[in-house]
């Protein structure tokens, strides 16, 4: 009888060294900004050699570069190779999901399931955002030297966010773009998402209707397609907590808490509904829904909602959401890689609250009175922006900025927001992911794979 390794005995869960990455890195980019230590030189600044028109290296801040040549390169490389990875797997998982259901009746079930639940939650999530905004009524408390400072340092983003807005597809114009003129086209553009998701839709569709051995044969080779895509996947996430340190770190040494305190109004209220609406909405239709106790659920996706709030990107989540709902929550995969895949783009809670606070909170700042048939109409729309909203980190706030215009509140107040973005990104994000695995634990009651493969072989109790 061979001994277990003391490697594999002594083995950390992943989760766990992401937490480690996540801790240290926001812990040393915090004491790097209030001790000084982002200023310093190997050089006196003050010296000639410094006052050159090219100094040396020694004269810049050891931090800055260190975040320009180390921890932001190795960030944007592990979000590439997850991107590079997220439209092979989207559009397997999403065709082998549908393939897997066996007629379009279980298809049609599990679609309507998933879209009355996305929009009841997203309801509930604006509904909640826009009291709490109306109660606390944090715009009307904004010093206006501070918002002119801001508008001032954010003005050049603005306007190109401002642009995207007014350029992008509106209308009956935004839904035919659902339907793809060309797929190559869609899958390259990461923002047009819902594109290639609707032609794996549709070919999944097909694979259900087509009974042959050929199709029989190119379903397999989709499932190979998909294995391999995550085999990959999983290889690029064994970086994650290297990667999340160096999102920490970025974080934590360029900003420290100083904008989030100087607009705690807004984030406070922004990121208590966001809380409300995970900890309280999600939690009540687990329990009375689905049947899951909520310490279970949220102790089985921790780790998704570590890499979401690290990443502050659905998508990016992805594969991470999808092993977890295998792994963790033991939901049956026909319905947790549909869902989940849907979901990635389509189902934004946290992001439909945060658009719809974002909304009010500058109407408040630049004293417009917005009726109550105003703010239904902003809790609609910010409805199916979350529906329409790329899973891509800050992918929201050309909504904002259009369904400012359409309310009549000076979009280029976006400026204002722009300093706390990130964070409140990474917090709507986890929101996102976190009611995407809740979702698909509330659709896959009653659908079982098998007899091991099932939403009652999970762990359901506290």
């Amino acid at each position: 009888m061979s001994r277990p390794l003391a490697s594999d005995r002594a083995r950390l869960p992943l989760h766990w060294k992401i937490a480690i990455g996540f801790a240290a890195g926001l812990l040393l980019g915090l004491v790097a900004h209030y001790t000084g230590l982002s200023a310093w030189t190997l050089a006196d600044p003050a010296s000639a050699a410094c006052a050159a028109a090219e100094p040396s290296w020694q004269c810049r801040p050891l931090v800055a570069s260190f975040v320009a040549w180390v921890t932001e390169p190795l960030g944007t490389l592990f979000l590439s190779l997850i991107f590079m990875l997220i439209v092979p797997l989207l559009f397997s998982a999403l065709v082998v999901g549908v393939s897997e259901m066996g007629d379009v009746a279980s298809l049609g079930r599990i679609g309507w399931r998933t879209l009355a639940w996305t929009i009841v939650l997203s309801g509930l999530a604006v509904l909640l955002g826009l009291v709490m905004v109306n109660l606390f009524r944090p715009g009307a408390g904004v010093d206006p030297a501070l918002a002119q400072q801001l508008l001032a340092e954010s003005a050049q983003r603005t306007e190109a966010i401002v642009s995207d807005s007014r350029s992008g597809a509106k209308g009956m114009e935004m839904l035919l773009s659902i339907v793809p003129q060309n797929v190559v086209g869609a899958a390259s553009d990461n923002a047009n998402i819902l594109a290639l998701m609707f032609f794996a839709l549709m070919f999944g569709i097909g694979l259900v209707l087509t009974k042959s051995d050929a199709a029989a044969a190119l379903k397999r080779g989709i499932e190979g397609l998909f294995e391999v895509s995550m085999t990959l996947i999983g290889l690029v996430i064994r970086l994650a907590p290297i990667a999340v340190f160096c999102f920490m770190f970025n974080l934590a040494v360029l900003f420290g808490w100083d904008l989030l305190l100087r607009l705690g109004a807004y984030v406070a209220v922004v990121v208590g509904a966001l809380a409300l609406h995970m900890l309280v909405t999600y939690s009540l239709a687990l329990r009375l829904v689905g049947g899951w106790s909520p310490l279970a659920f949220y102790r089985g996706v921790q780790e998704a909602m570590l890499m979401s709030f690290s990443t502050a990107s659905s998508n990016a989540t992805l594969p991470t959401a999808l092993r977890v709902a295998d792994e963790k929550l033991k939901l049956p995969r026909k319905v947790s890689r549909f869902v989940l895949t849907i979901g990635a783009t389509a189902n934004q809670n946290g992001t439909a609250l945060f658009e719809g606070v974002t909304v009010i909170f500058l109407a408040q700042f630049f004293g417009v009175d917005l009726s109550i048939g105003q703010q239904v109409l902003v809790m609609l729309v910010c409805i199916l922006g979350g529906i329409g909203t790329a899973g891509v980190p800050s992918g929201s706030l050309p909504v904002v900025a259009l369904i400012c215009t359409m309310v009549g509140v000076p979009a280029e107040g976006i400026g204002l927001v722009l300093g706390v973005n990130h964070f409140l990104d990474m917090c709507r994000t986890t929101v996102n992911v976190t009611g995407d695995l809740g979702i698909a634990a509330l659709v896959s009651r009653g659908e079982v794979d098998g007899p091991d493969d099932g939403p009652l072989a999970g762990d359901r109790s506290a």
